[in-house]
């Protein structure tokens, strides 16, 4: 169902939409993606399905879904999906999504009811596989969109990192103290690229950042040089993120600014981490 391979108008860059689709777009392309899904089953183990002969048979949800979404996601309106979808807004999209994952598995035991066409009917399911290819198709849909958004191993939308910058949320941790560091850095990572995340959140996931910083820096007095050292918390004393006070500098583009700031403390951590680890082995 995902695309294998990139045909002309893509390849040659013509096509206005090989790297870039709108929202009515975006959920045309979801709607082709979701019914596939369910026509394999996908969300029958949660959801349900319809049989020709017995009618609706309920999933692990029960029989109303209108009122799990409205529990779930505090909204109404929103199905049936394939019905709904193309009239979804942007928020509206990615809640589903979301929901979707949480309530997606693989079917790997099913039998197809010929029935007038009924359909498959699923018996056992592996909810990481499906929850893996349902990102795995999703995914490339979504980096198309706006500024590119994934679906999160988590279930979170997530915006992408920026153009070769990538690495910085790949790359795994040198491993230290996962509580003091190593987990403190994801959940500020995650902070930072949450859909709809504010300023305020950015902010904080800075502030977070250099916190960890400021947890390493007896450590880092070993492995840089006293100005160095100094050097990386002043972005985060003197600039409105840990401190409040007059003498903070406030007058900066906190949207962009924010965002070099969040990738600067991002790669100082990984580079300390790793100048810590070499120290560590060499001792």
């Amino acid at each position: 169902m995902s695309p294998t391979r990139r045909y002309y108008s893509v390849r040659s860059g013509k096509n206005p939409q090989a790297t870039s689709i709108d929202l009515p777009t975006l959920l045309r392309m979801f709607k082709t993606l979701f019914l596939h899904l369910e026509g394999e089953g996908y969300f029958q183990r949660s959801l349900g399905f319809h049989c020709v002969d017995s009618g609706f048979i309920p999933g692990e949800v029960g029989l109303e879904l209108e009122g799990v979404i409205l529990l779930e996601l505090r909204k109404s309106g929103l199905t049936p999906i394939h019905m709904m979808v193309e009239e979804y807004s942007e928020d509206d999209l990615f809640d589903i999504i979301e929901f979707l994952y949480d309530h997606c598995a693989k079917p790997i035991e099913r039998h197809y009811h010929s029935w007038s066409e009924c359909g498959w009917h699923c018996t056992e399911f592996d909810v990481e596989l499906g929850r893996s290819e349902f990102r795995e198709r999703l995914n490339p849909i979504l980096a198309l969109y706006s500024v590119g958004f994934e679906l999160s191993v988590q279930g979170e939308i997530l915006a992408l990192a920026e153009t070769g910058l990538e690495g910085l949320f790949e790359a795994p941790l040198p491993e230290l103290d996962p509580d003091n560091v190593e987990q403190r850095i994801e959940a500020a990572r995650l902070k930072f690229r949450r859909h709809r995340s504010s300023l305020d959140d950015r902010r904080e996931a800075i502030r977070e950042l250099a916190d960890v910083l400021e947890y390493l820096r007896p450590q880092l007095k070993h492995v840089l040089a006293a100005g160095d050292e100094k050097d990386l918390f002043n972005l985060a004393n003197n600039f409105g993120i840990r401190h409040h006070n007059p003498k903070q500098k406030a007058s900066y583009d906190r949207d962009i600014w924010y965002s070099w700031m969040f990738y600067y403390y991002l790669a100082t951590l990984h580079a300390s981490l790793r100048l810590i680890a070499r120290q560590g082995a060499d001792e």
